[in-house]
């Protein structure tokens, strides 16, 4: 098993730096599958890498990146970067897909997507593609249906800090704030937008996004969150789910008291530590 760092090119000509992770193979032996990991906002591709090798360790093609904007892929000053959300779904996931197919061809390719990975898919071109969708924390994020004791952060950071930090600084400071890496302003401005709604993109549906697939995308999906998640609560995780009117799911949820875990909330289901909760999605892809 190895890996080793790449550059992607999307239609637009950006540059994505990106990991490609190759399954040790004996002589004529197939990979099980290639695998996309789609990040969450503001979150490096080095977040998953140990889940990564794991994958690879048994047998899938794997390629995680980061989005324009964010840690490589970032070209130049965040202050003169343009990347949003939407680009992220329409230019960045397309491209990486691409790739994955180039990387490994003739195999079954699947999604595994964390937050805003998950929530894009629906605005990728050849996300009919893909045979299954395994996503980790997966929801609107609307504010109005966050747990009671998180949604005065999450107000301040959506509605205070992201707007005062674009105009202080021509960008979002999320790292002040746990909040990963710094977003470029449009980035940040979107998330406000559509966390402020419901069904999250689906408040751009004939605004900024003209053409989506949506209620185009058939394939099996997973919804994985955890009952520590203040952000990607069931109900936020049904809003989600509204968007995508013919996908079949299955839902689960994840609690750290069972697994023996101090917590999994938003982000800790990719954590060396929560290793035990891997095999679910092992499990999945094998059976996909």
């Amino acid at each position: 098993m190895g890996s080793v760092d790449i550059k992607i090119t999307c239609m637009d000509n950006t540059f994505l730096a990106a990991t490609r992770f190759t399954p040790a193979q004996k002589t004529n032996e197939e990979i099980k599958g290639a695998i996309l990991i789609g990040p969450a906002t503001g979150i490096k591709r080095q977040f998953y890498t140990n889940f990564a090798t794991y994958l690879a360790q048994h047998g899938y093609g794997v390629i995680t990146f980061d989005n324009r904007g964010i840690g490589e892929s970032l070209r130049g000053s965040i202050k003169r970067c343009n990347a949003s959300l939407q680009c992220w779904g329409e230019q960045d996931l397309p491209a990486v897909f691409e790739q994955l197919k180039q990387s490994f061809p003739n195999t079954h390719y699947h999604l595994i997507g964390h937050s805003a990975g998950g929530q894009l898919i629906g605005l990728m071109p050849n996300a009919n593609e893909l045979s299954s969708i395994f996503n980790v924390a997966c929801s609107s994020g609307s504010l109005k249906n966050m747990h009671p004791s998180y949604k005065f952060k999450a107000h301040f950071f959506m509605n205070f800090f992201i707007p005062v930090s674009n105009a202080l600084f021509g960008h979002t400071k999320s790292q002040w704030v746990g909040m990963g890496e710094p977003l470029p302003k449009n980035v940040a401005k979107q998330w406000r937008a559509w966390c402020n709604g419901s069904g999250y993109v689906k408040t751009a549906f004939d605004k900024t996004i003209q053409k989506h697939w949506y209620d185009e995308l058939t394939m099996p999906s997973l919804w994985v969150n955890a009952s520590d998640d203040f952000i990607a609560n069931n109900t936020n995780t049904d809003d989600m789910l509204s968007v995508f009117t013919k996908i079949p799911y299955s839902k689960l949820t994840l609690s750290a008291e069972e697994h023996n875990l101090r917590e999994i909330g938003h982000m800790k289901f990719f954590s060396q530590k929560s290793k035990v909760l891997w095999a679910y999605a092992l499990n999945w892809l094998m059976e996909h």
